[in-house]
């Protein structure tokens, strides 16, 4: 186990490299394991990552979501990951003599994770055990394997023993760690906010949605479908872990400028009149012509008419909202309040509980604003307040104060760079202007005049709506497809190009088509 007879003993590179990688791997999956009692996100792997998030420019996260999309937080987490085991690499090769730089490293890893894990809005003092097991676990392990090895090295005759008890040991460890970091991941995604949310049965509305009409949709010729499935639904976040909130144990307090305090359970909003709304959501970091946008049927109880029961006091400016997690949100109270918007605290989605990824317990919706000043997800406090009092997550990040959804459409076919035949193409897509509503869309066949599409039938003001037009190209060979929307205010869409930070990006979406020759 010895690379060299002469001097003290020490470990080979192979083995002390084992040895960091395999301390790592206890501490995480010691500090995973007891998160999954005082709080999943406490774990230092997961605390940390959040903080990366948290920490990170708004261009860095903006890049991502355009980038990555939905995978955003796999890519950093698995980042991480890797990281972190060319730190233990390291720290087992500084520690070839002596463990006390790859012990070293382990507290110092173990302080980060510390921070990370204090700094959480969402976690109390009792989430530091996370962070105290992993040092614990990571230092422990590091020291035993590393005397292990030396003990091997030491009597070189007895080397070929020594290293089966080392690898054993190893083994053990391996698997010890394997099984701890399962049960955290298996005890923290099963504190039963699944089977809560299977408990709590059908939601059913004193009003419904209207029906959707069977032409609210030109999926058949490409478009989606109206309403979104559950599944599909875009997500777009900042937890790098899904909270697990049981209905039973979620509270909602709305407080500040009111005339009342109240603190509701979910069985207070429940027996309260419930609402079904047809709503289409979108995400601010939506680029021209992009996927994050989506419809579903929520339901739940009017906010407008829940903060009335607190008595909103004159003065309040914006509806302060925190989630399970810590993360805030600033919504105008004007636009809460304002008859006919429709905003809703959300229980219910597409027939269904709120899945748990899109908010359950309940989320805000508010029409006609994008999510980052209006959909808090996994919702618990509900403040009223000035503008000047408190300030939002994304507020503090260089984002507007207040973001009205923008009147965007998008070609959904033909596909950028596809090849179809000569003769009648049809494009289709979509358009949205929520709140206001679309009037018309027109397309345009590379530098030609605008034509006017047909569009699907209108369900609300609040939701999108697909549009069809069929061209004749027969000229073989690369064409462009642009469209552009006009909303019922009088409003088209402008031509300029906007990026997405601070408001929502603008501009006229197009793609590049070829037509098949022969």
């Amino acid at each position: 186990m010895s690379d060299s007879d002469a001097g003290p003993p020490r470990l080979s590179a192979a083995y002390a490299a084992l040895a960091g990688v395999l301390a790592l791997a206890a501490a995480l999956a010691a500090g995973h394991l007891v998160a999954a009692f005082v709080g999943r996100g406490a774990s230092p792997y997961l605390a940390v990552g959040n903080s990366a998030v948290d920490l990170s420019p708004p261009w860095l996260k903006d890049w991502a979501i355009r980038t990555l999309g939905t995978a955003d937080k796999l890519v950093l987490l698995s980042g991480m990951a890797v990281v972190l085991v060319m730190l233990a690499v390291a720290a087992g090769l500084l520690s070839r003599r002596s463990s006390l730089a790859g012990s070293i490293v382990v507290l110092v890893l173990a302080v980060v994770g510390g921070a990370a894990v204090f700094t959480r809005p969402d976690l109390g003092q009792l989430a530091l055990l996370a962070p105290t097991a992993s040092l614990l676990a990571g230092l422990a392990t590091f020291r035993w394997l590393h005397a292990r090895g030396l003990r091997a090295a030491e009597a070189p005759a007895l080397s070929s023993a020594d290293r089966r008890q080392f690898l054993i040991g190893a083994g053990v460890v391996a698997v010890g760690a394997g099984v701890a970091g399962l049960a955290g991941q298996l005890i923290g995604t099963t504190r039963d906010a699944e089977g809560s949310r299977v408990a709590v049965g059908p939601l059913n509305p004193v009003r419904t949605a209207p029906p959707i009409p069977a032409d609210a949709d030109f999926a058949k010729l490409g478009t989606p479908t109206f309403l979104t499935r559950n599944a599909d639904f875009y997500r777009i976040d900042t937890a790098l872990v899904v909270p697990q909130v049981r209905a039973e144990d979620w509270r909602l307090r709305i407080h500040g400028m009111v005339e009342r305090e109240l603190n509701l359970s979910y069985a207070d909003i429940r027996s309260r009149p419930l609402v079904e709304r047809t709503i289409t959501l979108c995400c601010v970091s939506n680029e021209v012509g992009g996927p994050l946008i989506s419809t579903a049927e929520f339901v739940g109880v009017d906010l407008a008419r829940l903060l009335g029961e607190a008595g909103v006091r004159p003065g309040a400016q914006q509806l302060f909202s925190t989630s399970a997690d810590g993360w805030t949100c600033g919504t105008p109270v004007e636009v809460v309040l304002e008859p006919g918007r429709g905003a809703l605290l959300a229980l219910g989605m597409n027939g269904e509980p709120l899945p748990l990824e899109h908010g359950f317990p309940a989320r805000m919706i508010v029409p006609g604003l994008y999510g980052y000043v209006s959909a808090t997800k996994w919702v618990t406090d509900l403040e009223l307040t000035s503008w000047e009092a408190r300030s939002a997550y994304w507020l503090r990040r260089g984002w507007a104060r207040e973001a009205p959804v923008k009147t965007q459409s998008r070609i959904d076919s033909p596909k950028g760079f596809a090849t179809v035949p000569a003769g009648r193409v049809v494009v289709a897509g979509i358009a949205w202007a929520q709140h206001t509503g679309i009037e018309k869309v027109e397309v345009r066949l590379d530098n030609g005049a605008w034509q006017e599409a047909e569009l699907s039938t209108v369900v609300n003001e609040d939701t999108w709506r697909m549009w069809q037009l069929a061209v004749d190209v027969t000229q073989p060979g690369t064409h462009q497809l642009t469209c552009r929307a006009t909303d019922r205010s009088g409003y088209t869409q402008t031509e300029q190009r906007a990026p997405v930070v601070p408001d929502g990006a603008t501009g006229w979406h197009s793609v590049v088509f070829t037509i098949a020759t022969g």
